[in-house]
């Protein structure tokens, strides 16, 4: 992770975010997907660890995820949060927290297998890919290791991992933006889909949430369905053949974090008025939502995903199984917002105030 990232958001826990957003210090909201003028705070800053008591002084985990990258920073920067707490409170916490440079169930495979050969309490994944890596996880699980998911991707249904904290509505997100461009277009129109990586298992479910709402507008069209990799250029390239293509093209579906911003300078280089909706929190993504040129962003709360991470791996460290301490799957929110949300967020999350 950059200092320049680390700065940028450890300042911005001073900074009272005046948009209604919506998330709770715990993470068990049952709000899933909410639009700014609703609630309280996109991105909940403000966090104390619960009244569980660590049965251990020292603790080390491992935690591997799809691909470095900056939202996973930010879910980096909600763990550090944790570790210091607990370390105020006289409890050590240390942490492997590594990806590799392009998304690969094979290298996230290698990790895994390599991880089980430390000397971790529990190993945390943010699956890369769910039908190659669950079963993977299962002989882990079975060989007394302690496992568990976070971030944005789970394991599949039946998977003997422990817990999973971090986004349970992947679907609904998909089919949420996507029902938003749909309105946004009265109903009609060509549009493309950028999913991300094969699969990944919240690239996936976003991507069907995306397809079912289409399907549900018969003057409605799904010209294209291409995947991006997780990589801005790619996007880009790939938004590029779709608009030449598909002159009349009438707008885009963005799957994850990189692809709303290639798909946005493709749009923007060849005048095109294509509609864009998409993942997440990059500044160049917030400056053009800003500017108008994406229509809505889904922005996930990734400081809370990585602070409940790690309170749940003490938990699951210590023996504990979901129930009253903690759930099988902790959710945290995804807030929907538009243009006039995009200057606060700036402000927010990168101290960009330059309008």
């Amino acid at each position: 992770m950059s200092a320049k990232m680390k700065n940028i958001f450890r300042k911005s826990l001073i900074i009272v975010f005046l948009l209604a957003l919506a998330t709770t210090s715990s993470g068990y909201s049952d709000d899933t997907d909410t639009k700014a003028d609703d609630t309280d705070s996109v991105v909940d800053f403000e966090h104390n660890l619960d009244d569980y008591v660590p049965a251990k002084k020292k603790y080390n985990f491992y935690f591997t995820y799809k691909i470095v990258h900056p939202w996973w920073d930010a879910v980096a920067l909600g763990m550090e949060d944790a570790q210091k707490k607990y370390l105020e409170n006289g409890v050590i916490i240390t942490y492997e927290y590594m990806a590799p440079n392009a998304a690969s169930y094979e290298d996230q495979t290698k990790r895994l297998l390599q991880a089980q050969e430390g000397n971790y309490d529990v190993i945390g994944v943010d699956v890369a890919d769910e039908e190659k890596i669950s079963p993977v996880l299962d002989k882990m699980v079975d060989s007394g290791h302690k496992v568990m998911t976070f971030s944005s991707s789970d394991a599949a249904p039946g998977c003997k991992r422990i817990a999973y904290v971090g986004n349970t509505h992947n679907y609904r997100d998909g089919a949420d933006l996507t029902e938003a461009l749909c309105e946004k277009l009265e109903h009609k129109g060509k549009v493309a889909m950028l999913v991300g990586s094969h699969g990944a298992p919240c690239h996936e479910d976003r991507a069907k949430g995306a397809k079912d709402t289409i399907s549900k507008y018969p003057n409605m069209e799904l010209v294209a369905v291409e995947y991006d990799n997780d990589s801005i250029d790619t996007a880009y390239e790939l938004t590029i053949k779709i608009l030449k293509d598909n002159p009349d093209i009438a707008g885009f579906i963005c799957c994850n974090m990189s692809n709303p911003v290639g798909a946005a300078r493709a749009v923007t280089e060849l005048g095109s008025n294509a509609v864009i909706v998409g993942m997440d929190h990059d500044q160049d993504a917030l400056r053009y939502l800003k500017d108008g040129i994406i229509y809505c962003l889904g922005v996930q709360d990734c400081y809370s995903i990585g602070f409940d991470t790690l309170q749940v791996a003490v938990k699951i460290a210590d023996g504990n199984v979901p129930g009253d301490l903690f759930p099988e799957k902790t959710d945290e929110s995804t807030t929907i917002i538009y243009q006039e949300d995009a200057v606060p967020m700036l402000e927010i999350l990168y101290g960009d105030i330059s309008q």
